[in-house]
């Protein structure tokens, strides 16, 4: 244990003294004698709560007593705004805490601060709000951005939009970037209320025209890393490629058994395979995930390595993974006609789709034919399609039909909820530019492999709850009451509603909302919403069930290959098959997985938003080249700004309220809609609406649409007073618009 860990473990058992409810103030000299401190040892104590006392997690009194804060102080991370104002997340805030500007006291993006909540704010139902204190920690060393050269300066404009400043940067310190570069800009100073923070370019990535640096700037602005370690790359480089007769051994024989698997077709990494029989009225259903743990021990460079990763990550026409491809695409991957080591979860279901009996088994398997959604969609749609040419697998897809289809059943009758949002496809030509946008949307096939995958989650998780072996659980708590009741109030403007006043909300009532907004205009915004309001699903070792699946049990088991959770509990499984997880093994399990949790919810959240970053600036980048053009939509959103379309395509964008040329338009928020001050015109969720592509900017991160009817080769000017006229309408209504627009 190095200086910093062992300066951060006495500090919590100091903190959890001070905190517990037996404590008593104490002077310094009185808590060392408590504490049975020896004198050689006091020195130590003093610089932890010192430690403790600049981090404000402790206060101590005139007299010098050691006190818990008594003035509501949090800690938290302060994202800004160009406007001067910013927010704090803090720990136990359901929201964050609002900065005004005049409180921000030179806090930059990302720091660690302390915030003290402002009077009476602490017990209000409106956003708290706050002061800075003090600036902990400052969170951002350096940054990416877009660097704008000036004549003898520059200034970078910071990728991630939660950094509300640009920075200034000298021409000594500006290097070899250009104009519209992306770069990486170390921060010199964090500037003040009058001035600017300043930079230096330490690294060029490249132009913001060449569609590589999209991808590199969000995975440098996220801190993810791209390449392996040395001693990763070494330990790769020795694991065999094939299955030996050794590797087999003690295992179950499952190769004369029918598998396959069912993936994307352009997909390289396969952790998941299938048997399917049927087996009385029932069935025999095998979930067989690779057997990762088997070539990354714990604690090696390869297991390290994909630790502080945590999850692969998917952007836009590429992978970063968690382990090396001669891995994740190589032994540890199922591929088709070879041997592989397996994790088995071998289940007997009932003709209702019950599991009536189960085992957990280490196999051997051989996968017969490697599936593709779009292939096992088109045997199920009665086509021919080449990967069903032998009749066995095309009963197989039937069969495999049949059980989802009683899982998928049973899972809906309980109350799972499926919030089921389109997923974008980007395609990307040979030189990395954006080719084609498309919805990715689920089908029978995708949902065959979720239904089984889901169905093994639960099983899995279920046994080890009941053996009370230390585990990682992937819950889902109930949603925050006081955010149901503001949802339950929203609807009600459309006619719908929730029973909030039980005591227990079951997640039945969510699954019947989604289910009457099926087809109706408000359906995306409500969803949207109703999604937002749920809780975020994490990994914990403390078992509190999955609301949204309406489960008691569940983890992630079934993708080793991609997530660090699954690597993690097949190690504690397999320990558990042979017999060794003796209190040594438990008590280190017990010691770690909380830690482990904690740090892969975080790491995945991290994947997430990197990857929907990446995914907004490739839409950007593709409506580049369509500015002018003409699309349809649907108005996905509205705000007083202007009202969200999408496109069929999946991308979206503003038609700000400003070019709404033939009246003036105000929002009304119970409805959600803006309406026309004269016209009595109506802009609402779900309407058709032609729009044209007006602006695409990748340094400002937006895409505007303006409507068809606006826009610049349907319209005209009157010469007198400049103003924009529809060459269709009458000219009862051309006058009338003019004369709206010379009162404003």
């Amino acid at each position: 244990m190095n200086e910093k860990e062992l300066l951060e473990k006495r500090k919590k058992s100091i903190k959890d003294f001070i905190y517990s409810e037996q404590y008593t103030p104490m002077k310094f000299k009185e808590m060392s004698c408590f504490l049975e401190v020896p004198r050689e040892d006091r020195k130590q104590l003093k610089e932890v709560l010192l430690a403790l006392l600049e981090e404000g997690s402790i206060e101590i009194t005139s007299r010098g007593k050691y006190i818990r804060p008594q003035n509501r102080n949090l800690i938290g991370i302060f994202t800004s705004h160009p406007r001067g104002f910013g927010f704090v997340r803090a720990e136990g805030q359901q929201e964050d805490i609002f900065i005004p500007p005049e409180y921000v006291n030179g806090a930059f993006y990302r720091d660690k601060v302390l915030v003290k909540i402002r009077g009476s704010e602490i017990h209000s139902k409106k956003r708290p709000e706050g002061m800075i204190i003090k600036i902990l920690e400052r969170g951002c060393k350096s940054i990416s951005g877009t660097f704008e050269k000036r004549s003898s300066f520059g200034f970078v404009h910071p990728d991630d939009t939660g950094c509300g400043s640009d920075i200034f940067i000298s021409s000594r310190d500006s290097g070899r970037a250009a104009d519209r570069d992306k770069v990486v800009v170390r921060i010199l100073s964090y500037g003040s209320e009058k001035k600017k923070p300043e930079g230096k370019v330490i690294k060029v990535l490249g132009s913001i025209d060449d569609p590589s640096t999209d991808t590199a700037s969000v995975i440098y602005s996220y801190g993810i890393e791209e390449s392996f370690s040395p001693a990763a790359y070494r330990e790769a480089a020795g694991i065999p490629g094939k299955v030996s007769p050794e590797d087999c051994r003690g295992r179950k024989d499952l190769r004369e058994k029918l598998t396959v698997t069912i993936d994307g077709e352009d997909a390289r990494d396969l952790d998941d395979a299938i048997t399917l029989e049927r087996e009385g009225e029932g069935y025999l259903l095998g979930v067989h995930i690779a057997d990762v743990s088997h070539y990354v021990k714990e604690n090696s460079p390869l297991d390290q390595s994909a630790l502080s990763r945590g999850t692969s990550i998917y952007l836009a026409g590429g992978v970063i993974p968690m382990l090396p491809a001669a891995l994740s695409n190589g032994i540890c991957s199922l591929n088709q006609g070879e041997d592989r080591l397996a994790l088995s979860c071998i289940m007997h279901l009932d003709g209702r789709g019950n599991v009536i009996d189960h085992q957990i088994v280490e196999t051997v398997i051989r996968v017969d034919a490697r599936l593709s959604y779009h292939g096992v969609q088109t045997i199920l749609d009665g086509e021919k399609h080449p990967e069903g040419l032998r009749e066995e697998i095309r009963s197989l897809c039937f069969l495999m039909e049949e059980a989802a289809g009683l899982l998928k059943e049973k899972r809906k009758a309980r109350g799972a909820i499926d919030f089921d949002f389109p997923e974008s496809k980007i395609i990307l030509d040979e030189e990395g530019y954006v080719s084609e946008i498309y919805p990715y949307e689920r089908n029978t096939a995708t949902d065959i492999i979720e239904d089984f995958m889901l169905l093994a989650n639960e099983t899995v998780a279920q046994d080890y709850f009941w053996q009370e072996i230390p585990f990682i659980y992937r819950i889902h708590e109930a949603p925050d009451p006081e955010k149901l009741k503001k949802l339950d109030l929203f609807i009600r403007n459309f006619g719908y509603y929730l029973r909030t006043e039980r005591e227990v909300f079951h997640p039945g009532e969510i699954q019947k909302l989604l289910f009457s907004l099926e087809g109706e205009p408000e359906e995306a915004l409500i969803s949207r919403l109703t999604l937002r309001s749920m809780q975020r699903a994490a990994y914990k070792t403390l078992n509190a069930g999955h609301f949204g699946l309406s489960t008691n049990y569940y983890t992630h088991f079934t993708s080793p290959i991609r997530r660090y959770p699954d690597l993690q509990i097949h190690r504690i499984i397999k320990e558990n098959l042979r017999g060794q997880l003796n209190d040594k093994r438990l008590a280190h399990y017990e010691k770690i997985l909380p830690g482990v949790a904690e740090l892969c919810s975080r790491l995945e959240r991290r994947a997430k938003d990197a990857e929907r970053d990446v995914e907004k600036l490739k839409k950007i980048e593709y409506m580049q080249d369509r500015i002018g053009e003409h699309f349809t939509g649907v108005i996905s959103g509205v705000s007083a700004a202007g009202f969200y379309v999408e496109l069929e395509n999946t991308v979206e964008g503003l038609v700000p309220v400003q070019s709404l040329l033939d009246d003036h338009y105000h929002f009304d928020q119970d409805q959600y809609r803006l309406i026309g001050q004269r016209s009595g015109r109506v802009f609402t969720l779900g309407q058709k609406v032609e729009v044209v592509a007006d602006v695409a900017d990748k340094l400002k991160r937006i895409i505007d649409f303006s409507l068809e009817e606006f826009s610049p080769d349907e319209l005209s000017y009157d010469e007198k007073s400049g103003i924009a006229v529809n060459d269709w309408m009458t000219d009862e209504e051309a006058d009338r618009l003019l004369k709206l627009y010379s009162r404003t």
